[in-house]
């Protein structure tokens, strides 16, 4: 078939018709209300909100169980050390770092020191959290679908936490610098708050990972001689959730019965009761809902399965959970519970830690009676139900005042309520510390009816997703533990 001059006229005349028809039919299909690029502020707040409710959600679900500061009633897993993957948590956060690294990304490239600094913040509580929960992790080639790496390798958990603390030091230096910080909900674009809590979580990390790391206690000395700490509640990293859906404490939307399969644990309440400690009115709920009664309250056993264990223990407090028909927390002139990533009463059980190790030089009581005082002070405690006056009356009467190194795991154990995944992996530190004996210990010890020997797991499972989508790497992390068991030791308890 040949073309005459006649048909390429007519084959011209229709490109020059059908093309400009395509471009017009393109532009008719785009969306105006569409973005096709999301600013930093958003990005950073979606980072901030994921990851935090992610820690809200564990927390209430896991963290606080399997520290045996509350119990499960129903679906007694956690309690009983049957532990699997808990997926929601390597997903949730996860997903909080695609955000926060386009944040890093973007901050950098724009020269914005302060939100580079306050991006490499949260990425490395988002990081050290992971590694602390899986040991080792995606972290060098994580989040890397952009550059078509769905593959990831495992970096070693020794290495992470050398990079955490590097990155931390650099967002200290980046936070005092040029540019600004919009979309934060923890600090509201405060630099200096999100210097604070960089150098706090920099002595967190020396503190877990101890003699891991050869010079940790010169580390640790080096960031408080420099000051620039968490140094009262007003500098406490916490997400102050609003009212309405979809910004409201997470736990609000439950329905009775999967907010009650939680309960106070008898563990904490003994030692709650041990000391008439104030904290135990703000942490659960009066049974009588009657909140001048210090007496009203029950624990549940961790691990209850049968009458051997009672199962029967009071409600979480009122700022956790929304009941029309009792007390609520305005009733109390008290707010809804907030999101906590790390407080002042933390750093200051850091310090007396410090003190008691001789890494520090400072006065072990004077830190160790700050925390408590700090964490009392957050919840706003009554002190009055409980006899005492004032704060001094009850440290100096309740038999709370400091007398060994155990004092402080204990207090800071009760000032870890609802931070996270943090009670869990502090109770490990001990258990490993104490050469992996609950004797050690003197408030806690195995849950009953434990189906692994009353040994504390060691770590979570790596998500069976892992298995299928990034084999290779991840039989390469499973080889180096030995196996994917709750029982395999991590670099941080070998």
């Amino acid at each position: 078939m040949t073309f005459n001059i006649k048909s390429l006229s007519i084959l011209l005349l229709l490109a020059v018709l059908v093309f400009p028809a395509c471009e017009e039919f393109e532009e008719f299909n785009e969306n105006p209300n569409e973005p096709t690029e999301v600013s930093d502020d958003v990005l950073l707040t979606a980072s901030l909100r994921t990851a935090m409710n992610t820690m809200v959600t564990e927390s209430f679900l896991l963290g606080n169980n399997a520290a045996q500061l509350t119990s499960k009633t129903l679906r007694t897993e956690i309690d009983t050390y049957n532990w699997n993957a808990f997926p929601t948590v390597w997903e949730g956060l996860y997903e909080s770092l695609t955000d926060i690294h386009a944040v890093e990304e973007n901050a950098n490239e724009a020269g914005n020191e302060q939100l580079e600094g306050v991006a490499k913040v949260w990425r490395a509580f988002i990081f050290a959290t992971l590694t602390n929960a899986y040991g080792d992790i995606p972290y060098t080639e994580a989040v890397g679908g952009a550059d078509n790496n769905f593959t990831p390798v495992y970096d070693p958990q020794q290495d992470i936490y050398a990079d955490l603390l590097s990155e931390l030091a650099l967002a200290n230096t980046l936070l005092s610098g040029s540019g600004s910080v919009s979309g934060d909900i923890i600090y509201g674009g405060d630099a200096s708050k999100w210097q604070k809590l960089a150098n706090s979580l920099r002595l967190r990390l020396l503190m877990t990972a101890n003699n891991r790391i050869s010079d940790a206690g010169s580390q640790f000395a080096a960031i408080v001689d420099q000051g620039n700490i968490m140094s009262s509640n007003d500098d406490n990293a916490t997400l102050t959730y609003l009212g309405g859906f979809p910004n409201q404490f997470p736990l609000v939307p439950l329905k009775t019965g999967d907010f009650d399969a939680v309960a106070l644990s008898q563990t904490l309440l003994d030692v709650l009761s041990g000391y008439n400690d104030p904290r135990l009115m703000r942490y659960a709920r009066p049974n009588n809902d009657d909140f001048s009664d210090a007496s009203a309250f029950t624990g549940a056993v961790n691990g209850a399965n049968t009458g051997e264990c009672p199962k029967n223990g009071s409600r979480l407090g009122v700022q956790y959970w929304n009941d029309p028909n009792l007390t609520q927390a305005q009733d109390l002139g008290l707010g809804q519970a907030e999101g906590i990533v790390m407080t002042y009463a933390e750093v200051e059980f850091l310090l007396a830690e410090a003190a008691a190790k001789g890494w520090i030089s400072d006065d072990i009581e004077s830190h160790y009676r700050a925390g408590i005082e700090a964490s009392m002070g957050y919840y706003q405690v009554d002190v009055a139900p409980f006899g005492w006056s004032s704060f001094d009356d009850f440290y100096m009467n309740s038999g709370v005042a400091y007398n060994q190194v155990t004092d402080i795991w204990e207090q800071k154990w009760v000032a870890l309520y609802f931070t996270g995944l943090e009670p869990y992996f502090e109770v490990r530190r001990w258990y490993y510390e104490s050469d992996f004996s609950w004797d050690g210990i003197p408030f806690i010890g195995p849950s009953c009816q434990n189906v692994n020997d009353d040994v504390l797991p060691m770590r979570f499972l790596y998500p069976g997703q892992e298995q299928s989508l990034n084999a290779i790497n991840y039989e390469a992390a499973v080889n180096k533990l030995g196996s994917n068991s709750i029982n395999a030791q991590m670099w941080l308890v070998q």
